[in-house]
């Protein structure tokens, strides 16, 4: 795990990624700062409308653009890249020489993509919970439907809104490494799984698919917004997280089935 982990740290794409995470809070501090304070449109306010409330709304707005796909994208990369990168490179079938399991090699390169993709996604809110009480000061949440959460009480609310986001995104981490497992090119496993997870939400604006869409991750991948209500309700959030585990522990039981009887040859 330490080999992986320092290999996976080293690589040009880590520090990319976390450069972009890093900036987009800024980026958007400097929209708005253009742009003038967001505004209600319809007499209707949304989570965008108060994001110059607090540092805490700002948090919140982040997650709210970058959920859906941003955050996507670092998930599918660090567990898309495990075993097809290894493979791309022709040094596999050398890393399998040595006497280590398969299992424990996979177990080992997945729990090293999980913790970097875990780690993608705490910084983005700590970054932006800085930067936006740096802008707006530190305050209650405002919440879009009226009310607000002190501001002790909003942190705890925002980490149970990121870890529902990691737990969501765990089927998309299953299918890029299941991918990873089947093809030699890591580029294939990434955007493949970016791919059907788009597929995902776009079949979940269909909505002649009624309640056929409750079993479409994408259908719960706003869900952690029900952590910011007053009233806490996590009925959305469980629904949503049965559902990505369930598609998530098949797919990883495919790729450490898969590659535990294939022929390795890159």
């Amino acid at each position: 795990m330490r080999v992986e982990a320092v290999r996976q740290l080293k690589r040009r794409r880590t520090f990319v990624i976390g450069a972009i995470l890093v900036v987009l809070p800024f980026v958007l501090i400097a929209a708005f700062a253009i742009g003038g304070d967001p505004s209600g449109r319809n007499n209707r306010v949304t989570l965008m409308d108060t994001a110059t409330a607090s540092g805490a709304n700002f948090t919140a707005t982040v997650l709210f653009v970058s959920a859906g796909f941003l955050l996507v994208v670092p998930v599918a990369l660090f567990c898309g890249d495990t075993v097809a990168s290894e493979a791309s490179w022709s040094s596999l079938r050398y890393l399998l020489a040595a006497p280590v399991p398969r299992t424990r090699l996979l177990l080992s390169k997945l729990t090293v993509a999980l913790l970097f993709s875990a780690a993608a996604m705490v910084l983005l809110p700590l970054v932006a919970l800085g930067v936006g009480t740096a802008a707006y000061g530190w305050g209650p949440l405002q919440l879009p439907t009226g009310g607000a959460l002190a501001a002790g009480d909003a942190l705890p609310r925002l980490a149970l809104a990121v870890a529902y986001i990691f737990v969501s995104q765990l089927v998309t981490a299953a299918l890029a490494f299941w991918l990873s497992t089947v093809t030699d090119a890591p580029l294939g496993a990434v955007g493949g799984a970016v791919g059907l997870t788009i597929v995902g939400n776009v079949l979940d604006q269909v909505t002649a698919l009624e309640q056929w869409r409750d079993f479409l991750p994408a259908h719960w991948q706003f869900a952690w917004a029900d952590a910011l209500q007053p009233q806490l309700d996590g009925t959305g959030m469980i629904q949503g997280a049965a559902v990505s585990v369930a598609y998530a522990l098949v797919l990883f039981a495919l790729a450490f089935r898969g590659f535990g009887t294939k022929d390795i040859v890159s």
